[in-house]
């Protein structure tokens, strides 16, 4: 009891609105934007794309849910929950490897963050105006490998603070309520401007008319992988903000309206992308340089470029602010409630923890760092153990722990909340119990023989 009385009162989602556009914008990220057309590009286009909308309904979708009904139901922290749910066990272990994760992507996502402010100002200024292909490569490989990126990560961090003071209510959802909006306002205006292009349809064919001949067995591991990581599921930050929502949301809707707008974001994003890649004959396979290095290409030959190239990088900044500061909240709820200090003091030491963190992770990158271990960098480990090991793990126990040790009772009531049905909860538990698992382990053993090669 004295445990309850110490709890700072909880804030909480004040508005339908405000908890999926803070929920979509923690999915919407550099994943949807930056990630998702590269490897779009890398396996062959649109049958790709089927397969990993497949892959959203399967897998994403039910370990979002999960972490929902895991975070509501235990109105707390990602360790917490998993102690008001399963007392004296090993299960809050959940928790904990959400938190490490945070830390870890936090510490790489950070500094690709910063990489949006320069390029937005590059952008604005015309700075690429008269460069070759070449010295654009050159800019990004000089820049990526020096100190300034420090700069701009700091810069990044500093402004997701300043949307993580007001807390939930009057900072998350506040800025969330306007930076989604206008995220999808600039993606659109983008997609306008390249659908319009001579020569966009070849683009859009590329997009959306299958070619299953391009599907390789690599392709289906990519899109079960990307469409599970692409929900920013398995850290911890849909559980932290399961717990601030309302038992009056009905918790299977939500779900639903948050991975349709992730996935819409995500293939708008790949329709303002690829017919200006066509349009311009730039090889759509690019690779993780494709927004760094190839788009610059694409807007320098494109009238209006560096205004739309700016709205891009804009764009990817928003995106990345979004999720950032989902992440950070896994953390600072954490740190609130277990240590019992205010949020200002939680928010301060995160922010701290944050900074050196991702100063370590930006210098790795540097020439003659010795930071790195087995031919990466710790910038590189960072994103490979979260993303292969921890995320996976997370979601597979996750999945496990509602399937077998919540009990059906508690699942039933949470997905009866705000809806007068429950026709879906059996079929929600096979799904919970058998499909997902079994993907997640598939994506968890790709990612650990990835990490050998």
């Amino acid at each position: 009891m004295s445990q309850k009385t110490a709890t700072p009162p909880r804030d909480g989602f004040s508005s339908r609105f405000g908890l999926i556009a803070a929920a979509a914008g923690s999915a919407v990220g550099l994943g949807n934007i930056w990630k998702f057309p590269y490897i779009v590009g890398e396996n062959g286009g649109s049958a790709f794309i089927l397969i990993y909308l497949i892959s959203i309904l399967c897998v994403g979708l039910p370990v979002l849910l999960a972490e929902f009904i895991v975070g509501r139901r235990g109105g707390a922290n990602a360790v917490r929950s998993f102690k008001k749910l399963a007392p004296n066990t090993k299960w809050p272990i959940i928790g904990w490897l959400g938190i490490i994760a945070a830390f870890m992507i936090l510490g790489f996502y950070t500094v690709i963050a910063g990489y949006t402010i320069h390029y937005f100002i590059l952008s604005i200024t015309n700075a690429f105006s008269g460069m070759t292909s070449e010295q654009i490569t050159q800019t990004f490989n000089q820049f990526s490998s020096g100190y300034a990126p420090i700069i701009y990560t700091i810069i990044f961090i500093l402004l997701s603070v300043i949307v993580l003071f007001g807390g939930i209510k009057n900072g998350i959802e506040k800025y969330t309520k306007v930076l989604m909006p206008g995220l999808v306002g600039i993606i659109i205006l983008l997609v306008i401007r390249a659908v319009t292009l001579p020569g966009a349809g070849e683009g859009l064919q590329f997009l959306f008319k299958p070619d299953f001949s391009q599907l390789s067995m690599s392709a289906i591991l990519d899109a079960l992988g990307h469409s599970f990581f692409s929900l920013s599921v398995g850290m911890g930050t849909m559980l932290t903000y399961g717990s601030y929502i309302s038992k009056k949301e009905n918790l299977a809707s939500v779900s639903c309206s948050i991975a349709i707008a992730d996935t819409m974001i995500a293939l708008l994003a790949g329709v303002a992308i690829f017919p200006a890649v066509f349009a311009f004959g730039i090889d759509p396979t690019a690779g993780p340089g494709l927004v760094f290095i190839t788009l610059p290409n694409v807007f320098l030959q494109m009238p209006g470029g560096n205004i739309f190239g700016a709205l891009f990088f804009l764009l990817l900044f928003i995106a990345a602010l979004t999720s950032v500061v989902s992440i950070f909240e896994v953390i600072i709820t954490y740190v609130t409630e277990e240590l019992n200090v205010n949020r200002r003091k939680a928010l301060l030491l995160t922010t701290l923890a944050v900074i050196v963190i991702s100063i370590v992770c930006s210098l790795s990158q540097t020439p003659n760092t010795f930071l790195s271990f087995n031919g990466h960098s710790l910038f590189d480990w960072m994103d490979l153990l979260s993303a292969n090991v921890l995320l996976p793990i997370g979601g597979l126990l996750i999945m496990l722990f509602l399937g077998f040790v919540m009990k059906k009772d508690e699942v039933a009531d949470e997905l009866s909340q705000g809806s007068k049905s429950i026709k879906t909860t059996m079929v929600y538990l096979t799904i919970t119990k058998f499909i997902a698992p079994l993907a997640i382990a598939i994506v968890f053993l790709t990612g650990i023989q990835a990490l050998f090669h």
